[in-house]
């Protein structure tokens, strides 16, 4: 190799600086997010029936919700004009969508694991409890080949499971890891205690549950409120209501978040410390 090519290998060296990293912690609370939802979000661990039976009890409610928006652009236009009509309408598209996010997602896994066999999970039992996150749903974390697992389990379930570790057999469903069965495997040698559940989890379970309904509900209220009092002119009057019901929507979301934070405080200054 000659010296002019040497020379021009030199400075392509110094021209390649390493790429910057990625933010590890964004990436890590996206392919959370990602597995959350793609395990069924918040109807993660309930039985694929109940699951449908709750899927189509939405649909019911999508479709009545769209009934509503015909009505209001079929009734009030008349009276109130096309903008505070269509402005009334648009807060009942609120509740579809937020059924579409929450319970979209866990109907379609439910209906594939209606058709799916479940699946084993054999491994050694690390913890148990007959509280979650989950409203009416224990946890079981278990010891696998690829590390520890946490599934929600009815707490029904959970009353055989001891306090040692011991090796379990888990029947779960493939999508919605709902867990039909706990078998234990070896003696149960150590009886479970259960601590008495402090009321802040009772609140936290509700919480998921109430956040969207009080979201509907103060977007819609606000929104029909103002559409439909007689202010003038029309097209201030429609945005008006628009951004009341955003507003209220907000101002919902807003108190929800911060109840949730301060309540995680309450849980983790439970937890004992070492």
């Amino acid at each position: 190799m000659g010296k002019k090519q040497v020379r021009q290998v030199r400075q392509q060296m110094r021209k390649v600086q390493p790429k910057p990293a990625a933010s590890n912690a964004a990436g890590a609370t996206r392919k959370q997010r990602e597995r959350f939802v793609q395990s069924g979000g918040m109807l993660q661990g309930y039985a694929p029936e109940y699951v449908i039976r709750i899927g189509y009890i939405s649909v019911a409610v999508a479709v009545l919700c769209v009934l509503i928006m015909a009505a209001c652009l079929v009734l009030l236009p008349p009276i109130y004009g096309w903008p505070d009509a269509i402005a009334a309408a648009i807060a009942w598209v609120l509740p579809i969508a937020l059924l579409a996010s929450f319970v979209g997602p866990g109907f379609r896994l439910a209906l594939r694991d209606r058709k799916s066999e479940p699946r084993l999970v054999q491994g050694q039992l690390v913890g148990a409890s007959s509280v979650s996150t989950s409203m009416g749903l224990g946890m079981l974390m278990v010891q696998t080949r690829g590390g520890v697992e946490q599934y929600l389990v009815p707490p029904a379930r959970l009353k055989q499971v001891p306090g040692n570790q011991v090796n379990v057999v888990l029947t779960v469903t493939p999508h919605l890891k709902h867990v039909i069965s706990v078998g234990v495997m070896g003696q149960r040698m150590v009886g479970r205690v259960e601590p008495p559940v402090p009321p802040v989890m009772r609140r936290l379970q509700l919480l998921p549950v109430l956040t969207p309904l009080a979201l509907a509900g103060g977007a819609i209220i606000g929104d029909d409120a103002v559409a439909l009092a007689p202010i003038s002119p029309s097209a201030v009057h429609a945005l008006l209501a628009v951004v009341v019901g955003a507003v209220l929507a907000g101002a919902v979301y807003g108190v929800s978040y911060l109840l949730q934070r301060r309540m995680m405080e309450e849980v983790q200054a439970l937890v004992p410390r070492t």
